[in-house]
């Protein structure tokens, strides 16, 4: 009697996959130097004098304008309030007539399409017999 053999093939090479390692760009900042609070010029020297530049000028960006007077600032005043007020007080209302004028005409639609279908059965079921 024969011992049983197993065949293995031959193993084939396997490459491995390389992964980069991961990057990032990292922020940076140049660090705000502070000098201290008890700053004190050396001994024998002499302050810089630095001349300023003189503060830019700019024109103005509109021509001078005078201010209307109270006769006419009293009663556009006047009419700007009125007129917030009236429409903040008749908005409800008129949202209320809204409501019920729209309820009322789609009732009638209702009655009208029910009518309407009715009289449609009435002429099929007529014209049957």
């Amino acid at each position: 009697m024969e011992i049983p053999s197993i065949v293995i093939p031959p193993v084939d090479d396997i490459q491995t996959i390389s992964i980069p390692l991961p990057t990032a760009d990292v922020p940076s900042y140049v660090p705000l130097v502070v000098p201290p609070s008890d700053l004190q010029e050396p001994k024998g020297t002499k302050p810089v004098e630095t001349a300023e530049p003189p503060a830019p000028t700019l024109p103005p960006p509109f021509p001078p304008y005078k201010l209307p007077t109270g006769d006419v600032l009293v009663p556009t005043t006047i009419a700007a309030v009125t007129a917030v007020a009236a429409t903040t007080i008749t908005q409800p209302i008129i949202e209320k007539l809204r409501k019920k004028i729209q309820k009322f005409l789609q009732d009638k639609i209702k009655k009208w399409k029910e009518s309407r279908k009715k009289k449609k059965e009435s002429l099929q079921s007529s014209k049957k017999t």
